[in-house]
């Protein structure tokens, strides 16, 4: 990695005047001897994996959204799901995929805030997603071992579960240190293999299907925390992609086109399994929670099935990890590059890979995976929210500031158009805060306050020469967030 030494008002803003230029480039995007390779020497990532790796980025099946039904009978759960992808999952995969393009470089939504709104913001939304995304990331080894303790009764409690979830912890940080291609064609064997028995289960219960059972509803039994924070963990992180962006081949045509791929697998495969299995069994609200699917498969198909879709589980779940710590020892990467964070975050593996941020990911997944299953889905939630704010306030600042900023994708609205489309999904940010726990929400923003010292802290650090800090001569100068709004040019839509 070639590095540039900052000043301290340099480097840890780094984000720099534009003056007159619109147009500005990145070296290892339109580089053609750069396009599948990046300066480290390694191969990028093409569509196929990039599409698995945003399906578990985002899902990696439909293990975990059992507690909808649970939560507000099989109506809601169905209608839930298609109104919050319509609400929220397009809006975010929208955004990510204009701003993706408009900053192909690994730091993702990071770079985004801080050129519309300064540094400052731009490292609380990094400290805010980093840990959402560790504090997702414990999740899995818990729902991995939810799958499995009905055949291994001792990884239920105490001292096995534990020691399980430090070997899993282990083993699925060594694959992300191996490199970030490995990881993507894990995902798509992975993805395969995960989403084929809830394929077969379908069709075995297409004969017994009841159509009146999904209209079973009782608003006065609903749990509107449990049904919403359900709904909102499961369709949302479609933005945790744009920090490898830096690593994938041409990501101004490819982002765009992986996110719709996936848009669509990740949708279809949540409603396609709720649609047939609420319909073929009647619908029992206590019994749908996590791990439920296997029981509906061993009901439906015999232990065959039931055995598949807990293998599929188990295998998934490490899919879910695998690529979420890539996203988030990549954004400290990225962050690192922008002089935002010590120079030591920056530096590759042999393999390519962010290894102090592979390990500083690892050491947070083991701190945070003492807590259960809906503490860290809301925990999470509530940080994933802060950080959307900052994004949407980020991407209609940049649309009134900088509308001549190349685009290679653009949504098709205007301004306006813009700030219409995110309003649901603010006001589905305010009620899922609203929602939180008094002991989530104390947590959440001693978190956030946490950030607010932190980043000053490095400042200090820096000015002192404590520690080193760098911006990667190859970047360009990003967007000033003082600049005043200039004269709008066409942009072309990547279709």
């Amino acid at each position: 990695m070639i590095l540039r030494s900052t000043a301290v008002t340099r480097a840890n803003s780094a984000f720099l005047h534009m003056e007159d230029r619109v147009d500005f480039k990145y070296d290892g995007v339109n580089n053609e001897s750069k396009e599948r390779k990046g300066g480290h020497g390694i191969p990028k990532v093409s569509m196929v994996p990039l599409v698995f790796l945003i399906f578990y980025e985002v899902s990696g099946g439909p293990f975990g959204i059992e507690d909808s039904v649970k939560a507000a009978g099989p109506l809601l759960a169905i209608v839930g799901f298609l109104l919050f992808a319509l609400i929220w999952s397009i809006p975010e995969a929208l955004i990510t995929a204009e701003m993706g393009t408009m900053f192909p470089e690994n730091g993702g939504y990071v770079v985004w805030v801080s050129s519309a709104l300064g540094s400052f913001w731009g490292f609380q939304q990094g400290w805010a997603k980093w840990l959402s995304g560790v504090i997702d990331n414990a999740l899995y080894p818990v729902l991995f071992l939810d799958y499995v303790k009905s055949s291994i009764p001792a990884l239920g409690g105490g001292l096995p579960r534990t020691f399980a979830v430090l070997i899993l912890t282990v083993a699925l940080t060594y694959m992300n240190y191996r490199g970030l291609t490995i990881v993507g064609w894990v995902a798509v064997f992975l993805g395969v293999f995960s989403l084929l028995p809830f394929f077969v289960m379908g069709l075995i219960a297409i004969p017994h299907i009841e159509p009146s059972r999904w209209f079973e509803m009782d608003l006065d039994n609903v749990n509107w925390g449990l049904y919403l924070n359900t709904l909102f963990w499961n369709l949302n992180y479609w933005d945790s992609i744009s920090t490898l962006a830096g690593e994938v081949e041409n990501p101004k045509r490819t982002l765009p086109r992986a996110l719709s791929y996936a848009l669509v697998l990740v949708v279809g495969g949540y409603l396609y399994p709720l649609i047939t299995c609420t319909a073929a069994l009647p619908v029992v609200r206590e019994s749908w929670t996590d791990g439920y699917f296997s029981d509906i498969a061993k009901i439906l198909g015999g232990f065959w099935l039931h055995s598949w879709i807990q293998a599929a589980a188990a295998l998934s779940n490490m899919g879910n990890f695998v690529t979420e710590m890539s996203s988030d020892s990549y954004q400290l990467l990225g962050m690192a590059e922008r002089g935002m964070l010590p120079e030591f975050f920056g530096k590759r593996s042999r393999y390519g890979t962010p290894l102090i941020g592979i390990l500083f990911s690892a050491f947070g997944v083991v701190l945070l995976s003492w807590m259960s299953f809906q503490e860290i889905i809301a925990a999470e939630n509530y940080l994933y929210c802060f950080g959307m704010i900052l994004e949407f306030i980020a991407f209609i600042k940049l649309r009134m500031t900088h509308p001549s900023t190349s685009r290679p994708f653009r949504i098709p609205l205007g301004t306006v158009g813009s700030v219409l489309m995110i309003i649901p999904p603010s006001i589905l940010i305010v009620v899922v805060m609203v929602l939180a726990s008094f002991k989530v929400m104390a947590v959440s923003i001693l978190a956030v306050l946490v950030g607010f010292a932190l980043q000053p802290a490095l400042v200090y650090m820096e000015k002192k020469r404590w520690l080193r800090f760098s911006v990667r001569e190859d970047l360009p100068d990003l967007l000033d967030p003082s600049a005043g709004a200039a004269e709008d040019e066409t942009t072309p839509l990547v279709v």
